[in-house]
């Protein structure tokens, strides 16, 4: 028995979380395994009538859940920052959810806009530190308003943050070299027995001290990783070579900004963001966890019944593996493949004309 807290939030969120729960439904049917749901009433409507963002009284409720599934957050008519920050990264920190963990995995039937690149080239996974660098809001105004203004926000690093970070990167590529083919590897590296590789993203030539302290922490780390190759890139490097030959990446492993930059580029390369899951992990389970899909709350066509629910239903799925439910979370990844492969339950964002509601339920029918 897992505890689940909902925050169906802004826009689409509520329509591709009543998706995913349905989902978690039968999954939980079929594969006997027990859950309960917590409801949170958190997003633009709730500051628009109250003035409330994130109360002290509804993160205690939280912290006593199990995961946290968030549908989106996001408002037109609340100033860009204020649930962003409010609800999203103050989860994100309060709850130590310093690990983002971001899939970018290519199913067969889905067009990328690769030429030439199929689901055998595309199925890399990224880590992105979660809790520092940019995010952390150091910085501040001088002389707001006027001609001599002066804006500063300030990267911050740790040691500590920085190597929980990478060494969770090369947990998963040992986790992913027992789960399908060798990725980024020469057949001379195979026979040397590395099995796969962490490619460190950052920028050592111009971020000389923050990025320094990434490069000589991924350097000793490495070496109590000896099966695993290890590879770095350069950001702007990185992001033209995901084009060119994403089949060259297994583990990314990067900072918090470049990590926000780069993911969006892998979902691209996997279909569109209506594909995009994505957990806020705390690996040690100290507090909640959360999955949401990362297409945002898409104002323009909330309501529409035509938002693609499978990202949803994927973050569903990394939940159910992060508290133990492989099977399940197997199950429902399968079932998301064979809808895929099925061009007349796709939403308009990958060519079709069904419903999200229609997704949802082949979805559904697929599970058995």
């Amino acid at each position: 028995m897992f505890k689940i807290g909902v925050i169906p939030g802004d826009g689409i969120g509520p329509e591709v979380i009543a998706e995913g729960l349905a989902i978690l439904g039968d999954v939980a049917q079929l594969e006997g395994f027990d859950y309960t749901l917590e409801r949170f009433d958190l997003g633009g409507e709730r500051f628009l009538a109250t003035g409330e963002v994130l109360p002290a009284g509804v993160i205690e409720q939280l912290r006593g859940c199990d995961v946290i599934m968030l549908g989106a957050v996001g408002h037109p008519e609340v100033a860009p920052g204020i649930l962003e920050k409010g609800i999203l990264l103050r989860l994100r920190f309060d709850f130590h959810q310093y690990i983002n963990l971001r899939p970018v995995r290519l199913y067969p039937g889905v067009e990328t806009p690769i030429r030439g690149k199929g689901p055998e080239d595309i199925d890399m996974v990224v880590v992105r530190e979660n809790n520092e660098d940019l995010y952390v809001g150091a910085g501040g105004f001088t002389r707001k308003g006027t001609a001599e203004e002066v804006a500063i926000q300030t990267s911050i690093n740790t040691r500590a943050g920085v190597d929980r970070a990478l060494r969770f990167a090369f947990e998963q590529a040992r986790a992913r070299a027992r789960q399908g083919p060798f990725r980024g590897l020469t057949k001379a590296e195979i026979d040397r027995g590395l099995t796969r590789q962490v490619t460190l993203v950052a920028k050592t030539n111009i971020l000389t001290f923050a990025h320094d302290l990434w490069m000589r922490a991924f350097t000793e780390i490495s070496r109590d990783y000896p099966d695993i190759k290890c590879d770095y890139q350069h950001v702007d490097a990185c992001c033209m070579r995901m084009v060119v030959n994403p089949e060259r990446f297994d583990v990314i492993v990067t900072t918090n900004m470049f990590g926000d930059i780069i993911t969006d580029l892998g979902a691209v390369l996997q279909g569109g963001m209506g594909l995009a899951a994505s957990g806020n992990l705390n690996p040690e389970r100290s507090a909640p966890s959360m999955f949401e899909p990362v297409h945002g709350s898409a104002p323009d066509i909330a309501g529409k019944g035509i938002a693609n629910p499978l990202a949803a239903i994927l973050s569903v799925a990394m939940m159910l593996d992060h508290v133990g439910a492989a099977a399940a979370a197997e199950r429902v990844c399968r079932a998301v493949a064979r809808v895929l492969n099925r061009p007349a339950s796709r939403t308009p964002d990958l060519g079709g004309t069904a419903t999200t509601a229609e997704v949802g339920r082949a979805v559904r029918e697929e599970l058995r």
